[in-house]
């Protein structure tokens, strides 16, 4: 069991469900170089990275993957056990040594079930996430792919 909640869940969840969550968490380490998850893949668990580094990638036909966006301390790897088909919708890897919790899916779900206030404040925090990594893939291959960019300053 886990007591200390990575602050990113801090800023989304109310300490109760934190706590709840943390308690079935477990202590992961991935070596540099280590694919968390595969685009297509089943999805069944996600994490919240204590230290390193995560890339997301998408499989862009032709041409090897494209990186969509780079994930660090407190951030949420895998969004895609919440929503069917629960399959990957990208891809991950650890570019460097990489420290993180990690949570089963099931029993997750399950804690949700069991509290429905819960589980809408889940919803509500791994939404947001989802709504922020499509803006970022899609802002990310245009400036790969598209004639002019994304149009964006960075």
């Amino acid at each position: 069991m886990i007591t200390s909640p990575p602050s990113g869940m801090l800023k989304a969840l109310p300490a109760e469900y934190r706590q709840r969550l943390m308690r079935i968490a477990r202590e992961v380490s991935f070596p540099q170089g280590t694919r968390l998850f595969e685009e297509g893949a089943h999805a069944d668990r996600f994490w919240i990275i204590r230290t390193g580094t995560v890339t997301l990638d998408m499989r862009v036909p032709g041409r090897r993957a494209a990186v969509i966006e780079t994930l660090g301390h407190n951030q949420l790897v895998g969004w895609s056990w919440l929503f069917a088909p629960h399959s990957w919708h990208l891809g991950a890897e650890a570019t460097t040594p990489v420290r993180a919790y990690e949570f089963d899916a099931a029993a997750v779900k399950a804690l949700c079930r069991v509290d429905p206030a819960l589980g809408a404040a889940v919803s509500q925090w791994v939404g947001g996430i989802v709504a922020h990594r499509l803006h970022s893939a899609r802002t990310r291959l245009l400036d790969l792919y598209a004639p002019y960019g994304s149009g964006s300053a960075r």
